[in-house]
């Protein structure tokens, strides 16, 4: 793990950033606000979690990070290159660079490709290699996985969940990548061969130094497996920080309320009988958010501030920000309180 200077440099040069991004999917009846201002950063050789409920906009954020997607509003760059002003041929060159690994590893393999050419796609694509070199390293991508020689000339249908993900993997580091956006890469799978996976991503890493955005809904795993975590609710951002002083001293409601419903984190969060605290209701729609900040009607600390106005991102003592008027009003907790104890 990188430390002092070397750190420094990291955090000074980002190989991905992301700046206010936007995304909105319109219809002739709505406007769907998916992404709403999402800043991140992901430096060499790390990785950035993203994490909240199904329908926060974390997969949205995975597409317009690779440009598979353009926002309506925002800046995407990589390795000091801005994606959105990027040329077809300047694209096609990054896309080697950046590569993903989705959720369904049986639905994002061709049932007519052999291994062979599911794996070697990429390097057709690119013109990497051809004929008996590309044949040779994919091989070396399957043993690099876990897999072996044997496996070359199979149909995905003949692979469990665990290894059909191996697959996947092998196919997006078939480019040399430096950066991997694993979206929900492991939720389709078994604990035990959860378990087995990102310990794969994490070895993969330490020898080639790659850089992952890791989104997940299953706090364990993002906890093991990022460096800094971002939690997301209804398309923003509300808190980020280091992946353990998060988990263990969240600050933003929506974020204490994800912890405390997993009973191995921050055991202090539940009430005197041991009962956690969920959050109220149902998401809102992104087609309708709510005014002020989106949490505010599932939110037992909400103010009539909170109804009315959108929270800032606020640096807190531990270094992490938090989206909450909490954090920018001295009084802000007694009239939460109240007002709490009024509904």
């Amino acid at each position: 793990m990188a430390s002092g200077p070397q750190l420094a440099d990291e955090r000074a040069a980002p190989l991905f950033e992301a700046r206010d991004l936007v995304k909105q999917f319109r219809s002739r009846r709505t406007v769907v606000q998916a992404v709403n201002g999402v800043s991140l950063k992901i430096p060499r050789g790390r990785t950035v979690g993203l994490v909240g409920e199904s329908g926060s906009g974390k997969s949205t954020v995975a597409r317009l990070a690779l440009r598979l997607l353009d926002p309506t509003s925002g800046e995407v760059s990589f390795d000091g290159v801005d994606l959105l002003r990027a040329s077809r041929a300047e694209m096609r060159a990054l896309r080697r660079r950046m590569q993903i690994v989705f959720q369904d590893p049986l639905g994002s393999l061709n049932p007519r490709m052999r291994v062979l050419n599911a794996v070697g796609e990429p390097l057709s694509v690119h013109g990497i290699a051809k004929g008996k070199d590309k044949a040779d390293r994919v091989v070396e991508l399957l043993e690099r996985v876990g897999l072996s020689s044997g496996d070359l000339y199979k149909f995905s249908h003949q692979f469990s969940g665990g290894q059909a993900q191996r697959i996947g993997i092998a196919r997006a580091l078939a480019t040399d990548p430096d950066l991997i956006v694993c979206d929900e890469a492991v939720s389709a799978l078994d604990v035990s061969v959860q378990a087995q996976v990102l310990n794969l991503l994490k070895e993969l890493q330490a020898e080639l130094g790659l850089s992952y955005l890791f989104i997940a809904h299953d706090l364990n795993v993002v906890r093991y497996m990022a460096d800094e975590v971002c939690v997301m609710y209804l398309g923003e951002i509300v808190e980020r920080g280091d992946g353990d002083e998060l988990f263990a001293d969240p600050r933003h409601p929506y974020t204490k309320m994800l912890v405390s419903a997993v009973p191995e984190f921050a055991p202090e969060l539940a009430d005197g009988r041991g009962r956690r605290s969920i959050p109220r209701g149902e998401p809102a729609s992104p087609s309708d958010p709510p005014p002020g900040c989106r949490f505010h009607p599932r939110c037992p600390q909400a103010m009539r501030r909170c109804r009315e106005e959108a929270p800032a991102m606020h640096r807190v003592p531990t270094g992490r920000a938090v989206a909450c008027h909490l954090f920018d009003a001295p009084a802000a907790p007694a009239d939460a309180e109240r007002e709490a104890s009024e509904r």
